[in-house]
């Protein structure tokens, strides 16, 4: 995989991303839709979030689309040892303990790169219920960079790619946008019907987040 530094990549890096593509490669993924040529920056917006694997198919997808995926990672990673090797997987060091909070943190490094795909969970964890924190809308609406969503199929083994939504500022409709473009692509995923009544809520004033 490409990486945005000038120094020589570790070597466990490059093992780690070569074990990643021979598993993605093996377990036979594929993948629908494709991400934007003509977009430096923006932010992937990826769903469900139901295991570990998820980030080796998500991270084989996007370098089969010749992409390197950046992710958030807490700044105590990037200590010691692990500092190259977390720049080298994409990791951007997030420091909680700043005054500066986490959107204004990204929205300065979106402002410092000439590239970044940002790859967020959206759910936050893998027990969630369906329902979507608002922090990727945020940092993609701080930045000014569109939200591309990415929907993981495990039964089909496929990854697709939706085409770029820019905020609108308007969060409940965006966000029922995208709920219905990943009911397309899995339909009757009871946390995909989550996420929409979220969206419903938000519009009809019975939730704010």
């Amino acid at each position: 995989m490409q990486h945005n530094e000038t120094r020589n990549v570790t070597l466990l890096s490059r093992i780690v991303n070569r074990i990643i593509l021979f598993l993605y490669k093996w377990k036979g993924w594929k993948i629908e839709g494709s991400l934007p040529s003509n977009l430096r920056k923006y932010v992937i917006a990826g769903a469900p979030h139901t295991s570990n694997w998820d980030f080796v198919f998500f991270a084989g997808a996007t370098h089969a689309e010749k992409v390197q995926p950046n992710f958030m990672g807490k700044h105590t990673l990037f200590q010691g040892i692990m500092k190259n090797f977390m720049l080298d997987m994409g990791g951007i060091s997030v420091d909680r303990t700043k005054r500066t909070n986490v959107v204004e943190q990204m929205q300065v490094e979106f402002e410092a790169r000439n590239e970044l795909a940002l790859v967020i969970a959206t759910e936050g964890t893998r027990s969630s219920d369906g329902k979507w924190k608002s922090g990727f809308y945020n940092i993609a609406q701080a930045a000014g960079v569109p939200i591309v969503p990415a929907c993981a199929d495990n039964d089909r083994m496929v990854i697709s790619f939706g085409e770029p939504l820019i905020p609108s500022g308007n969060y409940g409709e965006d966000l029922l946008k995208l709920a219905e473009w990943f009911l397309s692509k899995i339909p009757d995923y009871d946390r995909f019907k989550v996420l929409e009544a979220q969206a419903r809520a938000i519009i009809e004033g019975r939730n704010d987040v």
